[in-house]
């Protein structure tokens, strides 16, 4: 079993910056992790994802150049990065992870997922 444990969210002005950790605990290993968001009224979403050695990354085009995803194995943590915000990032941002050596952009394939963390950016 894996525990993740999400924070960092918080309120912020347009054009921002924050950082959202995601700490897993368990059994770590050849995880590939990902975040995904769900604002109000709205199905979740795709986010950004990462492969267990770092090595691959994909992110949503929303998020694209204005995203970071990151990983450190030794504190068991992946963050996101998140800069330039604006008013339509606003959601809760949930990481989730999955066992294998790929990554995956949707939320079917993720089999543990942190409690979430909220985003709120004011215009």
């Amino acid at each position: 079993q894996v525990q993740l444990v999400d924070s960092g969210g918080g309120l912020v002005q347009a054009g921002g910056s924050l950082r959202a950790s995601c700490a897993a605990s368990g059994r770590t290993f050849f995880l590939y992790m990902g975040w995904f968001r769900q604002a109000p009224g709205k199905e979740r979403e795709f986010v950004a994802a990462i492969t267990w050695n770092g090595g691959g990354t994909a992110y949503a085009d929303s998020v694209k150049g204005r995203f970071t995803i990151s990983r450190d194995n030794a504190k068991n943590t992946v963050y996101l990065q998140m800069n330039s915000l604006k008013p339509e990032d606003t959601a809760v941002y949930y990481c989730a992870a999955g066992r294998g050596t790929s990554y995956y952009t949707v939320p079917g394939k993720y089999d543990y997922w942190g409690e979430g963390t909220q985003v709120t950016v004011s215009s």
